[in-house]
């Protein structure tokens, strides 16, 4: 069965960091473009970062650009999002999901609907 997991999420606060981690199963995650959304109380679900099958391209949005890395270990079938500097606007559920492609688009690839299968989402809160 094909799944996505995320974990990680948390209450840190401002300026403070965490590690949230997108591990796959019931298929193989290295075959696959890997994006990470968000989608806070109230608002539309906004692309935050995607990655290539293989790591070597990268896109984010500007919101969160210097501040959030989108690694991935293909040997874990894991995606990451490293999260820096955190700012209570950050505050949402954050999800993973996959692109049906090695690479995502060049534009529009924080468009939810060109995406397939979606985790259950991890919390983060960004406050004091």
């Amino acid at each position: 069965q094909l799944q996505f997991v995320e974990s990680g999420g948390g209450l840190v606060q401002p300026g403070g960091s965490l590690r949230l981690s997108c591990a796959a199963s019931g298929f193989n995650l290295n075959n696959y473009a890997v994006a990470w959304f968000r989608q806070a109380p109230g608002k539309e679900r906004e692309g935050v970062s995607c990655i290539n099958w293989n790591g070597g391209l990268t896109n984010s949005a500007d919101s969160v650009k210097g501040r959030f890395t989108i690694p991935r270990e293909n040997a874990k079938n894991t995606v990451y999002l490293h999260m820096n500097s955190l700012k209570p606007e950050d505050t949402a559920v954050y999800y993973c999901t996959r692109y049906p492609n090695f690479d995502p688009p060049v534009t529009g690839w924080g468009t939810p609907a060109a995406y397939e299968s979606w985790g259950q989402g991890t919390q983060v809160t960004v406050s004091t």
